[in-house]
């Protein structure tokens, strides 16, 4: 009768112990589940854009994290009538140049109005204005509209990814991390 109660015992054991086990994996894979990023958070960290449609001075505003991003295809003209600093923010696709930033004045984070007969932008909260490449042209802004994180794929943009030449820009000072 020992030997029965024992085993009895043992079987006891092993069976709560586990049980005890598949609840901590439970646990612990409710956990991780609650640390990861919501899948509408994951998709929004990556937009990308087709540029190969793009007309030259016509503002195209997409959308990446909540925020507006303005590209704009420069024309020939405006690529040589900016100064070599505006220059350097422009991304080369192909043979075509773009203006790409986010579409948030980097004063107070308004939304600047696009002017394309006079190829430049306007915040209307207090006046500052921006070339076509998104530098500053009038204070008060402090710096060009910030350039998101992008990388060049044939002639799409992913923005989100950090590619090497938003890697360059970031070295270069000619944007700030978004």
């Amino acid at each position: 009768m020992g030997k029965n109660v024992r085993g009895r015992r043992d079987f006891m054991g092993m069976a709560l112990g586990g049980f005890t086990a598949l609840g901590g994996l439970g646990a612990l894979y409710a956990m991780k589940r609650s640390w990861d990023p919501l899948p509408s958070v994951a998709a929004a960290g990556f937009t990308t854009i087709d540029l190969s449609a793009a007309q030259e001075n016509v503002l195209n505003v997409e959308k990446w994290r909540g925020k507006p991003i303005f590209v704009l295809k420069q024309s020939k003209e405006m690529v040589s009538k900016a100064s070599e600093a505006s220059q350097k923010r422009l991304i080369q696709v192909g043979d075509a140049y773009y203006m790409v930033a986010v579409g948030l004045c980097t004063h107070l984070g308004c939304i600047p109005g696009y002017d394309a007969g006079n190829q430049s932008f306007l915040c209307a909260c207090h006046g500052g204005t921006y070339d076509s490449t998104a530098d500053v042209t009038k204070a008060p802004p402090p710096r060009g509209l910030d350039i998101p994180p992008f990388k060049i794929d044939g002639m799409k943009l992913v923005l989100g990814e950090k590619g090497p030449e938003y890697e360059k820009m970031l070295a270069d000072g000619i944007t700030m991390p978004v």
